[in-house]
Parts: C-alpha cells; sequence; structure tokens
C-alpha cells in the first residue's frame, strides 16, 4: 500500500506542478519519505535518513533549495516532533493527507513553513487525485483503508483510521485504467481487506468476493489477487470464490501473529488458533493449489516458552508457503506499550532466529516440492540474478527465474520448475 501511495504522489504532482521522480536526492527539488510506523525501527530509520540525505544534499547544492517531506503513517503519529527532531523538514502529512501535497507546496512557494496536514479521514482523498498513471503488467489499486479491530500492538486505527471502503464503481473505473495501461494482474489492497463493504451502481451492498466477480469479468484481466486479511473477517463466499473464479490466484495472506490462544487473546486478535486453522483447512479445501502466507510476532508481553512452542507446532501442522515474522516493538499509545510482564529482549531475540529458521525451512521444504511442476508464470521483469535471466511469478505467488529476454515482460507463460531455493524457484521456459 505503500508503494500504491507513493505511485499516487507521482501521479498526482506531474500533474499540478510538472515535476517527476529523478534518480538522485542531488538532482531533485523535493524529497519524500512514505513512511511505516509498524515497528519501531522504521521511525528510527528514518532520522538516520533524513540526516544523511541532508548532509548529501548539502554538500553538493544549496540545501534551501531543496523541501523535505515526511509522509506516510510516522507523519500522521509524530506529527509536530518531526520538525523538533529534524527543523529542516518542511512538510510533515498522513497517508489519509497526501492528495493535499499541491496545496501545500503553493504554501510553502509563498513564505509558509512546517506545514502539518494529519487528519485521518480517507472518504475525499481519492475525489482529488488524477487518473493513475500505473503501467505495466501488474497493478495495484487500494478498495479499503484503516481498521476497526484495535489488535493490542497495533497502531493501524491510529495513523490509517477506522475502516472505510471504496465505493465499487471508483474501484473498476481505476481497475479499467491499469488495464488499458497494460495490466494483466490487478491486486486489491486494504490494511483489512476483507473488511471491505461498499456500494455498486445498481446501491447493492458488496463485499469482497463480489467485487473479486465483477472485477474478473472485465475484458483483459488474468489475474487477481488481494492483500492484506484478517481472520475475523473471513466468509465462506470469499472462500468459495478460490474454487469458483479462474482468475483468482490461489495465494492468501492471513496473519495469525501467534500459535497460543493465550497469546492471541492477550494481543486481542478476536479468533483462537482452531478458528484460524478452520479457515486454513477450508481455503486449501477449496483450491489444491492453494499457498497460504501468514505474519507472526514473537516475544509479545507474557509470551511463554510453552507459548512459542505452540506457535512452531503451527508452523510444522499449517507449511505455510511465506512469513513474515517479527519481534515485538511496543508502539506509543496502544495498549500493549504498557503492559507487564515483558519478555526479555535476549529471550525475544533467540525465539526470532529460531522461528525464521523454522519458516525458512518450511519453506524451502514447499519450494523443493514444486520441482517437476508446469507453471503459468507472468514475467515481470528482469531478473535480479542477471545471467540473461528473467523474473515472473506463479499463480501461487513464488517468484521464479529463468533464462528469457526482455520480449517476455508483461507475458504469461509455462515454465518447469527445476530447482526448489529458499527464497524463489527456478525455472526452465517451455
Amino acid at each position: 500500500m505503500n508503494q500504491y501511495d507513493a505511485g499516487r504522489m507521482d501521479d498526482l504532482l506531474r500533474r499540478s506542478h510538472g515535476w517527476h521522480p529523478v534518480s538522485t536526492p542531488e538532482a531533485a527539488d523535493l524529497i519524500i519519505f512514505n513512511t511505516c510506523h509498524i515497528r519501531e525501527k522504521a521511525e528510527e530509520k528514518l532520522f538516520s535518513e533524513l540526516g544523511r540525505l541532508r548532509k548529501l544534499v548539502q554538500r553538493r547544492r544549496p540545501a534551501d533549495g531543496v523541501i523535505f517531506a515526511v509522509g506516510g503513517c510516522v507523519g500522521q503519529a509524530a506529527g509536530n516532533d518531526i520538525f523538533r527532531r529534524a527543523p529542516y523538514v518542511d512538510l510533515v502529512f498522513g497517508p489519509q493527507n497526501y492528495h493535499e501535497l499541491p496545496q501545500m507546496l503553493e504554501q510553502l512557494a509563498r513564505g509558509r513553513h512546517q506545514l502539518q496536514a494529519t487528519d485521518a479521514e480517507a472518504e475525499d482523498k481519492f475525489d482529488h487525485l488524477p487518473e493513475t498513471g500505473q503501467s505495466g503488467p501488474v497493478a495495484s489499486v487500494t478498495i479499503q483503508e484503516g481498521c476497526n479491530r484495535f489488535c493490542a500492538y497495533c497502531v493501524v486505527p491510529m495513523t490509517r483510521g477506522r475502516e472505510w471502503s471504496r465505493p465499487a464503481a471508483e474501484v473498476l473505473e481505476e481497475v479499467t485504467v491499469c488495464l488499458d495501461n497494460g495490466a494483466v494482474e490487478v491486486h486489491l489492497l486494504g490494511q483489512n481487506v476483507n473488511a471491505y463493504q461498499a456500494m455498486n451502481d445498481a446501491r447493492v451492498t458488496i463485499d469482497l468476493s463480489r467485487l473479486i466477480a465483477e472485477v474478473a469479468r472485465m475484458p483483459r484481466v488474468q489475474r487477481i489477487r488481494f492483500v492484506t486479511s484478517h481472520p475475523v473477517d473471513m466468509t465462506d463466499d470469499l472462500v468459495q470464490a478460490f474454487a469458483e473464479i479462474p482468475q483468482l490466484c490461489p495465494y492468501m495472506h492471513l496473519p495469525i501473529q501467534s500459535g497460543s490462544d493465550a497469546v492471541l487473546q492477550a494481543m486481542r486478535r478476536g479468533h483462537g488458533v482452531e478458528h484460524y486453522r478452520q479457515w486454513s483447512e477450508k481455503l486449501r479445501s477449496a483450491h489444491p493449489d492453494m499457498a497460504l502466507a501468514s505474519d507472526f510476532i514473537v516475544g509479545f508481553p507474557g509470551e511463554t516458552e510453552e507459548d512459542f512452542q505452540a506457535t512452531l507446532a503451527l508452523i510444522e501442522e499449517v507449511r505455510f508457503d511465506h512469513a513474515y515474522s517479527f519481534l515485538f516493538s511496543p508502539r506509543p499509545e496502544t495498549p500493549a506499550a504498557t503492559m507487564t510482564n515483558p519478555v526479555p529482549a535476549a529471550v525475544g531475540r533467540q525465539r526470532l532466529a529460531v522461528l525464521q529458521d523454522h519458516l525458512n525451512r518450511v519453506q524451502l521444504e514447499n519450494n523443493r516440492r514444486q520441482v517437476g511442476r508446469k507453471e503459468e508464470v507472468l514475467v515481470e521483469g528482469e531478473s535480479r540474478q542477471g545471467h540473461g535471466m528473467v523474473m515472473g511469478r506463479t499463480r501461487g505467488h513464488r517468484r521464479v527465474n529463468f533464462i528469457g529476454g526482455a520480449e517476455l515482460l508483461g507475458q504469461m507463460v509455462m515454465v518447469e520448475i527445476v530447482e526448489g531455493l529458499p527464497n524463489s524457484l527456478r525455472g526452465r521456459l517451455l
């Protein structure tokens, strides 16, 4: 979603000021940091990078001629504290306010300084954005923002606001533009995307499964994905969509965070392990090739060794194809930040290392089981491995590198999987 927002800022500034991205900070008139606030590390990295780029720019050109802006969730949460810690920053805005960038820049030009826009309401943002400028085979479209779940560790309700869904007609209009610009795969985005509820043109309330069906009926749509979902908002209709809509790729990112009911209750997740297990079984029953991804937090306050072992057991049982894992990071103004019985830092780091070893081993074993399969791959670009290779993804969202030319970009090709690696597959073009 941050990548999507950055692209929309690009669209906005191209239209309002005729500006375009440059390849080096020294060449920039405006440097925007689009930030995340989920973990403390991201916030500290922001101030480190602000200082580094400030010094870099000062060496090459008058620093007063460069506008520094901080957007995204750190901008929303930190606000005036950013000006205090980095007084050369000119603009601070939240993820629901980047549509105000042109007006803020005009105020700067008239002599205003240190402007801030941090209202956490999404309803009118999209009304002020120009037509998307996305191009290429894969396009993202935000359909939902915010979250009403208020998990004990999470800042999203404070930084992105409460749940809000874009009208279906707006979503379909943006998808049409993306298709006109060459997209064949569409990603539907939301902080809690399976909570989507909005009106279609017939004034009928539709949920995510019905929206997917409407997108699938659009010409030229060959693949559909969505991210990220909450287990509490799962529905049988959404599961059935994987069985009935061929364009819907068999990949589901469904975070659980812990394999312990006690920890899930302390996290205020609103579901237990058995609830999650039932949905994972339904998803794999709906589509034989379903790939499941998840998120995990270790070291949550009160987590015991028994709780941690329950998480490892769940990983062995569900066999996630991919997962993100983090050490608990207390965020300001969340209930977890003031919880007693913290897990010692050394214990948390050790548990994270063990957890990641388990996740990596399971992912490698799953990847090795792909060897011999013939997969449809959408070629997205050149491979970082070089050597005349290109990179694409299977319908299960696994990255595949194989020898091929630039003429394959944006094409669906058949590839035989010849090797399963820790984070990717190696294939042979058929």
